[in-house]
């Protein structure tokens, strides 16, 4: 009752910032992973539920504080005591909306409970969405390093490339890697899926942070592997491709073979989890 009513009193606080951030996820393919976030954050906490421990002194006082932060956020941005564009006030206000919520879950059920759903809690912060300034030089390093990989993908197939900038020159054929092109929609997808898939499956924190790091390289490097094969298919085969469907919603293709390639890393980290267990008992 206590989580109910703290909920309803965010929803009433916050509801603008909300449904405005939920319309940017419906028609901004850069906020797409949004959509995931809480509806997964909740599946995580119920799979991992345990009887809350009750209120304790603690747990009033954590948050309570989360509580104070949030109104304090929430106010900053209401009366205007910084100068904020449109874009920073949505990320903060949604950045409060998550801080209020772990406050709530903490006076309902205790720290011992926030300890255990930490992650799926810590993983509501997608929900802010990222702010133009912050945006523009994520995608910034997506266009390079897909230019760079896809020059490296036709270097190793042996086709004569030419790198200027964002373009790459090809026998028969000149291609930009545009801002559009930059793949940040399934890249974003891929990490948030990697970070869900670690853990669930792996227990090292270590273990985990690996496999994420690798995830943002390959991010790159699927969107490459796009670029290359458009290319090669439109110049030996025929080029209706580079504005057929492959080219315009070709993406989950290229992303489902990227998380085959997680998958294949999160098998081979958990078979090093278990020999370690199995050397360990070995030891005792």
């Amino acid at each position: 009752m206590v989580f109910a009513a703290l909920g309803a009193i965010s929803f009433a606080i916050w509801w603008g910032p909300f449904a405005s951030t939920f319309a940017l996820a419906l028609h901004d393919e850069r906020y797409t992973h949004i959509l995931l976030i809480l509806p997964i954050s909740v599946a995580l906490i119920v799979m991992d539920w345990k009887s809350p421990e009750g209120f304790a002194g603690v747990s009033v006082s954590v948050g309570g504080g989360l509580l104070v932060v949030a109104g304090m956020l929430a106010g900053i941005v209401r009366w205007n005591v910084v100068a904020l564009p449109p874009d920073v006030q949505l990320s903060v206000n949604m950045a409060a909306f998550v801080v209020w919520w772990m406050g709530a879950f903490v006076l309902a059920f205790g720290t011992r409970a926030f300890r255990d759903a930490l992650f799926p809690l810590c993983f509501l912060f997608w929900l802010v969405p990222f702010p133009e300034f912050v945006l523009e030089p994520i995608v910034s390093w997506l266009q390079r390093g897909s230019t760079a990989s896809a020059h490296w993908l036709f270097a190793i197939a042996r086709v004569p490339v030419e790198q200027r900038g964002m373009l790459l020159h090809i026998p028969g054929l000149t291609l930009e890697v545009a801002p559009e092109c930059s793949s940040i929609r399934s890249s974003l997808v891929l990490v948030v899926t990697t970070m869900v898939l670690a853990q669930l499956l792996l227990r090292s924190p270590w273990r985990r942070a690996l496999v994420v790091a690798v995830a943002i390289p390959l991010s790159v490097a699927k969107n490459g592997l796009r670029i290359f094969t458009i290319a090669m298919l439109a110049t030996r085969v025929n080029r209706s491709f580079l504005m057929g469907r492959l080219h315009r919603e070709g993406g989950v293709i290229f992303l489902v073979i990227a998380l085959a390639a997680i998958g294949l890393l999160i098998w081979m980290v958990r078979r090093g989890e278990g020999e370690e267990g199995i050397t360990a008992s070995g030891a005792d």
